[in-house]
C-alpha cells in the first residue's frame, strides 16, 4: 500500500503461450503502464467457504503475479456484517495457503479502508454526485426501470448538498433504522446499463462487525468498495469473473469521480462444473439443513472438502491450468477434475492391500501357526518407491465380491473348484464352501500350490484372475467411507419446475464399517494417499480419524471417464 506507483520491477512480457488476460497485461508493460508493474489480488467475501470456482480464481491471479515476478495480495470484502464470520476469515486463510498462493505479508481487509471509504462519500457528495435517499428497498426497485425502460428519479434525487451532509453523518452516528435511508450515487436514470441507475452506496445495517464490532451501522456497497479497496493497494490488475462485466463502467466512474489511482477491471468465465453446485448460498442451505455433515464435507466443492477427500493442491492446480482461461462461461466436465487428481496419484500413491468386504478363506494345506513374507512392489509406475513385506498366514480375508459360486460368463476371480492368484503370494483353489443354516456364506476352504509364490519362479502356472487379499490375523480394522458426486442430474440447477436439492443423489456415501487393511496402514498420516489395489485412491480423514478409530475416504476411483483429446 505504500509502494511508489513508478517504482518498475523490471517486469518483461511474458514468452510462453498467453491467454487474454497475459496479452492485456504484455502490452500494458510494453507501453510501461503502471510503471511496468503486476499486482493482482484474490478479494473473497467471508460468508461462505470457498470452493473450486475460486481456486480457479486464486490460480489465475496468483499465477499471474508470479509468471510476472508481481505482487499479489489476499484482501477480504468484508462490507456485510450480517453474513460474516470469522470462521469464513480462518477457513480462506487456511485454503489460499493450502493451494500454494503465497500472499506474504500482504493481507487485508476491506474493513481496514472504512474511515478512507466515507471520507470518500463525503466528497462525491459536496460534488453532487451522491445523495441520501429514503425510498425503501422495494420503491427504489420499482424507480429503477427494466432493461427496456429507463427508471424514474428518485423524489429525494435533488436534495441540497448540505441537507445529504447531515443526513449521512446521521446515518453514521446512528440515528436510522435499517432500511431508512441509503447513500445513493447521482450518475443516470435513464442509463441503458441499470447497474448506473444511481447505485446504492452505503446501506445501514445495525449488525456487530466481526473486526470493527460496533463502531460502524452503515456499510458500502460491494460496487463502492471493490474499486476503492483496488486503488488503495494499487493494484494494477483487477480480474474478475463475468458477472461484474456490466458493473465495470460504475467502477470506472466511481473511480474517475474521485480522480484516484485508477486499476483496470478485466472479466474471465467463471468456472462451471456439471453435477455440481456452485451458489454459496445453497452451499450454506446444504449444510444449514443437513443434507451434508459441513463445509469440509468430502462431497461438496469447497477447497476444504476437495481436501479432505484427498484432493493435492497440485491437482487442482493442474485443473485449473488444463481448463485455461475463456471469455465466455462455459460448462466443464467434473470428470476432467477428477482426472487430474487420478492422473497425479497413479504417479505418486503408494499401492496397499484393502479388504472392503470381507470373506474368510481358510487355506487348509497351510502350516495352522505358519506366517511368512510375501514382497509387495509400493508403485509399479516409480520403482524407486521400493517395496514392503507382508504377511500371509493360513486364514486371508478376500472381497466377497471375488467369489461367485455360479458366475457369469468371463468372470476370471474365485468360483467353486476354480482357481486364481493371490497378489504377490500363492494361486489358491476353492475346494469348500461353507454356508449357514440360511444358505448365507460363511467363509471359504481353499488349498494353495506352494510352487507358485510370485517372484520365485519355482513354476510356470497361469491363472486368467488376480484378486488382492490380507492376513485376517494381522489386519487392521478401519472404516471406509465411499464417496460419490451429490447430485444426480448434469445441471441441478437447470430444471425451473425443480428445487437443485430434488436431485441429491441419496446414494453420494456409503460407509463400511469393518474393512479390514494391511497393518502398514497403521501409521498412515492424514497428508498420505494411497491406492487400494483394484478399489480406488484413498486417503486418511483429516477430521474423524484417531489413533483408536481409522477412517478412510475414497478420494476417486481407479477408473477413468475423461479422456484428453489428443495433442
Amino acid at each position: 500500500m505504500n509502494e511508489n506507483l513508478n517504482d518498475t520491477q523490471n517486469i518483461t512480457p511474458e514468452k510462453t503461450p498467453v491467454n487474454f488476460i497475459k496479452e492485456i497485461i504484455n502490452n500494458d508493460l510494453l507501453t510501461a503502464k503502471y510503471g511496468g508493474r503486476v499486482h493482482t489480488r484474490f478479494p473473497p467475501e467471508p460468508n461462505g467457504y470457498l470452493h473450486i470456482g475460486h481456486a480457479k480464481s486464486i490460480c489465475l491471479n496468483y499465477g499471474i503475479a508470479k509468471d510476472y515476478n508481481g505482487k499479489f495480495n489476499l484482501r477480504f470484502d468484508d462490507t456485510n456484517p450480517s453474513k460474516e464470520d470469522q470462521e469464513y476469515v480462518d477457513s480462506i486463510i487456511e485454503d489460499v495457503k493450502w493451494l500454494g498462493a503465497d500472499f506474504e505479508d500482504r493481507l487485508f481487509f476491506g474493513s481496514d479502508y472504512f474511515d478512507q471509504m466515507f471520507n470518500w462519500a463525503i466528497l462525491l457528495i459536496e460534488k453532487g454526485k451522491a445523495y441520501v435517499d429514503d425510498l425503501s428497498a422495494e420503491e427504489i426497485r420499482q424507480h429503477r426501470g427494466t432493461l427496456t425502460e429507463p427508471g424514474k428519479n428518485s423524489p429525494y434525487r435533488d436534495r441540497p448538498v448540505a441537507d445529504n451532509l447531515d443526513l449521512f453523518h446521521r446515518m453514521k452516528n446512528g440515528e436510522f433504522k435499517n432500511g431508512e435511508k441509503v447513500l445513493r450515487a447521482k450518475i443516470d436514470m435513464a442509463s441503458p446499463n441499470i447497474n448506473l441507475r444511481d447505485p446504492i452506496m452505503y446501506r445501514i445495517i445495525h449488525d456487530s462487525h466481526h473486526r470493527t464490532g460496533d463502531n460502524w451501522c452503515i456499510y458500502p456497497t460491494y460496487d463502492w468498495a471493490h474499486g476503492l479497496e483496488d486503488s488503495i493497494e494499487n493494484i494494477t490488475h483487477s480480474i474478475c469473473t463475468l458477472e461484474f462485466e456490466n458493473h465495470r463502467p460504475l467502477y470506472d466512474w466511481f473511480l474517475d469521480e474521485l480522480g484516484i489511482y485508477h486499476p483496470q477491471q478485466i472479466e474471465f468465465a467463471r468456472l462451471n462444473l456439471n453435477y455440481t453446485i456452485m451458489s454459496k448460498r445453497k452451499l450454506l442451505q446444504l449444510v444449514e439443513e443437513k443434507h451434508v455433515s459441513a463445509w469440509d464435507d468430502p462431497r461438496m466443492p469447497t477447497i476444504s472438502g476437495l481436501r479432505r477427500r484427498g484432493y493435492t493442491p497440485s491437482s487442482i492446480r493442474n485443473f485449473a491450468e488444463r481448463i485455461g482461461v475463456a471469455k465466455r462461461d462455459n460448462v466443464i466436465d467434473v470428470a476432467l477434475l477428477e482426472h487430474s487428481i487420478r492422473e497425479e496419484l497413479n504417479k505418486t500413491a503408494k499401492r496397499v492391500m484393502a479388504v472392503l468386504n470381507p470373506l474368510k478363506v481358510i487355506i487348509t494345506n497351510y502350516p495352522e501357526n505358519g506366517v511368512e513374507e510375501v514382497h509387495a512392489v509400493n508403485n509399479p509406475e516409480d520403482l524407486s518407491m521400493g517395496a514392503r513385506p507382508l504377511p500371509f498366514s493360513r486364514e486371508i480375508l478376500i472381497e466377497q465380491d471375488d467369489f461367485m459360486e455360479n458366475p457369469p460368463p468371463k468372470y476370471f476371480r474365485l468360483t467353486p473348484g476354480g482357481e486364481v492368484r493371490l497378489r504377490y503370494a500363492y494361486i489358491i483353489k476353492c475346494e469348500e464352501v461353507i454356508k449357514d443354516q440360511d444358505g448365507n456364506i460363511l467363509e471359504l476352504h481353499c488349498t494353495y500350490d506352494p510352487d507358485t509364490k510370485s517372484g520365485t519362479g519355482t513354476k510356470n502356472k497361469k491363472v486368467k484372475g488376480t484378486i488382492h487379499w490380507v492376513s485376517l490375523p494381522y489386519s487392521i480394522r478401519a472404516e471406509v467411507r465411499l464417496y460419490d458426486r451429490l447430485f444426480t442430474n448434469e445441471a441441478p440447477d437447470s430444471d425451473k419446475g425443480k428445487s437443485f436439492l430434488d436431485f441429491l443423489n441419496p446414494d453420494s456415501l456409503r460407509i463400511l464399517r469393518d474393512c479390514r487393511l494391511e497393518s502398514s496402514l497403521a501409521s498412515a498420516q492424514v497428508n498420505e494417499r494411497y491406492q487400494f489395489e483394484r478399489l480406488g485412491y484413498f486417503c486418511l480423514d483429516n477430521k474423524d480419524s484417531s489413533p483408536n478409530k481409522l477412517v478412510f475416504n475414497r478420494t476417486v476411483s481407479l477408473k477413468d471417464t475423461f479422456k484428453l483429446p489428443p495433442k
